[in-house]
């Protein structure tokens, strides 16, 4: 059973604990960098990314979560949680910082403000039918993504359509996206298989 952290500075970090619990990981929540040394793997919910980057510089997190990043260590992000996994970001704040590690530039706020939030299903790559129903809150999209990222859904209708909203580079994995806000786990499932599978690779090596 892979032990998976959500980084719990803000966001529905309750919503994270269960869908990954119903899908056979043990969690635990992350606050300060000594709790990355026990988890194998991290969710980075959605929230508020300027707000996010803040709070993990003042919790002394930003730098110990770019580390085990880059040591392999398997993250998902959704919404907010994309952003910081972004290498570049289009409008982003002043001297607003990401963890990185994901070959992509990430636009913020998107597909428009708070009001302009909706519901779309997306074909996800690699997971089984029906199309998953997504919830876009102040979602962002990928603009563009480095050769080694597979893009693993668009959107699919509406002036945005093709937008690229799920992709993934070797541990890594991001949406645009709250899959916490629904009763399908398909995504979290993949997370936590994507995990098991890193966990039995030889350390240092990253899934293709």
């Amino acid at each position: 059973m892979p032990t998976i952290g959500v980084l719990a500075l803000q966001g529905d970090v309750r919503e994270h604990l269960r869908a990954l619990a119903s899908c056979g990981a043990a969690t635990r929540i992350v606050r300060c960098p000594e709790e990355l040394d026990s988890i194998d793997g991290l969710v980075i919910p959605g929230g508020e990314s300027t707000t996010m980057w803040r709070l993990a510089r003042s919790f002394e997190l930003l730098e110990p979560l770019r580390k085990r990043i880059e040591a392999g260590l398997p993250a998902y992000g959704s919404c907010a949680g994309m952003i910081m996994l972004a290498d570049r970001i289009a409008d982003g704040a002043a001297g607003q910082e990401t963890i990185g590690g994901i070959d992509m530039l990430v636009r913020r706020n998107a597909f428009g403000r708070q009001v302009d939030s909706f519901e779309s299903d997306v074909h996800l790559a690699e997971m089984e039918a029906p199309p998953y129903h997504a919830v876009f809150i102040r979602a962002p999209w990928v603009e563009a993504v480095g050769d080694g990222v597979e893009v693993l859904g668009r959107t699919e209708i509406g002036e945005s359509a093709g937008r690229i909203v799920a992709v993934r580079q070797g541990n890594l994995m991001a949406t645009a996206f709250h899959p916490e806000l629904t009763g399908d786990h398909r995504v979290h499932r993949y997370f936590v298989d994507l995990v098991r599978r890193a966990l039995d690779q030889p350390s240092g090596e990253q899934e293709d």
